[in-house]
C-alpha cells in the first residue's frame, strides 16, 4: 500500500453537522475562574483556570505565559493530553511558553489518572460499565465520552481567547495521540483556528483501525464489544461522529502533521487518511514521517520541526 496517498471512504452521518452544532451550543460565559499559582519558576507565570465544558461542567486547565511580558498580548497554544493523562503539574509542559507563547494545557475529564501525574476534572456525564473511558456511553453518540471531551476541547480554545493577554485571532491547537485527535476535531469545528499541530492522532479512520489494531486504546473497544456484541452496530455508528478524517475535511487552519511509520497504536495509515482529507487544495499543510519510529513519532526531533513551523507562521511576538 502507498500510504502517502491513502484516502479511505470514511462514513459520515447525515446529521454530523447538526449533531456537533447542538453539542457545542452553550450560552453564557466560558471562563469560570482564573487563579494565580505560586511556583518556583521565576520566568513563567501560571494560573489555575476553570472553564465551562460540555454541559457547563467545570474543566480545569493550566494557563502559563512568560512572566516578563505579563501585560503584553501574545498568541496562544492550546494543548490536549494523550489517553489516560491529565494536566499533571504546572511545571511539566513548558516548551511552548519558553518559546514565547501563552499556553493552555487542558485537563481530561474523568480519565486523567492512568499515566503521568493525574488530573483534577471529574466527568459528571459518565456512566461507566467498563474500566475504559474509550467505551463509556459508546452505544449512542449522545452519551459517548468523546462527545463530551471534544466539546471540552473546543471550549478550551474559546476559554483561552477570553483570557487577558491573549490575541484571540492567533490561537493554535496542539496534541499527540488522543490529544492529536482532539486538536484535529477542534480544527474541524472552529473555522477561525489559526494553526494546528498534530502527531499520531487517535480516532482517525476508526472503522479500519478497529479491524487491524490490537493495541490500546482501540483494543479496549474491541475487548468491550467482544462482551457487548449486541452493541457493535450502535458503537460503529457512534464512532462515525467522532472520526478525525471527517473533521479534517472541514478544517481550514494551516497544519503540521507527524507520524511514525512503525506506529502500532495509531497507525500511519490513519494519520495519512486525516492528512490527505485535511482542508482544501490550497491549505497550507505538511507532514513529517519517521520510518523507524513508532507511536512516539519523531519525539523531540519532531518538536523542533513544530517550533520552526509555528514560529514562522504564527510568530510569538506581541500583537501589533
Amino acid at each position: 500500500m502507498n500510504i502517502e496517498n491513502y484516502s479511505p471512504d470514511v462514513p459520515v452521518p447525515p446529521d454530523f453537522d447538526l449533531f456537533w452544532a447542538s453539542s457545542l451550543r452553550r450560552p453564557g460565559p466560558v471562563l469560570l475562574s482564573v487563579e494565580p499559582v505560586p511556583t518556583r519558576l521565576r520566568l513563567i507565570s501560571t494560573f489555575d483556570v476553570s472553564f465551562a465544558g460540555f454541559g457547563g461542567h467545570p474543566v480545569r486547565a493550566w494557563y502559563s505565559r512568560p512572566s516578563f511580558v505579563e501585560d503584553v498580548v501574545l498568541p496562544a497554544v492550546v494543548e490536549f493530553p494523550g489517553y489516560g493523562r491529565g494536566r499533571g503539574f504546572p511545571h511539566e509542559r513548558l516548551t511552548w511558553v519558553n518559546a514565547g507563547y501563552a499556553h493552555l494545557l487542558m485537563d481530561v475529564r474523568g480519565a486523567g489518572g492512568r499515566y503521568g501525574n493525574g488530573g483534577d476534572t471529574p466527568d459528571p456525564g459518565a456512566v461507566p460499565d467498563a474500566p475504559w473511558p474509550v467505551t463509556w456511553g459508546i452505544g449512542s453518540p449522545d452519551t459517548y465520552y468523546y462527545r463530551r471531551l471534544i466539546t471540552d476541547a473546543v471550549r478550551a480554545v474559546l476559554a483561552v481567547r477570553a483570557l487577558p493577554g491573549v490575541d484571540p485571532a492567533r490561537v493554535a491547537a496542539l496534541g499527540n495521540s488522543q490529544g492529536g485527535g482532539l486538536a484535529l476535531a477542534v480544527a474541524g469545528l472552529l473555522p477561525d483556528l489559526a494553526a494546528l499541530l498534530v502527531t499520531a492522532p487517535f480516532l482517525c479512520d476508526i472503522h479500519n483501525c478497529l479491524s487491524s489494531v490490537d493495541t490500546s486504546p482501540y483494543a479496549e473497544i474491541s475487548a468491550y464489544l467482544a462482551v457487548r456484541r449486541d452493541l457493535t452496530p450502535a458503537a460503529y455508528d457512534t464512532l462515525s461522529y467522532m472520526d478525525g478524517v471527517t473533521f479534517a475535511a472541514q478544517a481550514t487552519a494551516q497544519a503540521c502533521f507527524g507520524t511514525g511509520l512503525r506506529d502500532n497504536v495509531c497507525p500511519p495509515t490513519s494519520t495519512y487518511a486525516a492528512f490527505n482529507a485535511y482542508g482544501g487544495p490550497r491549505t497550507d499543510k505538511e507532514i513529517h514521517a519517521y520510518p523507524f519510529n513508532g507511536h512516539e513519532g519523531g519525539d523531540a526531533f519532531h518538536v523542533a520541526h513544530q517550533l520552526e513551523w509555528l514560529t514562522t507562521r504564527m510568530p510569538p511576538e506581541p500583537a501589533g
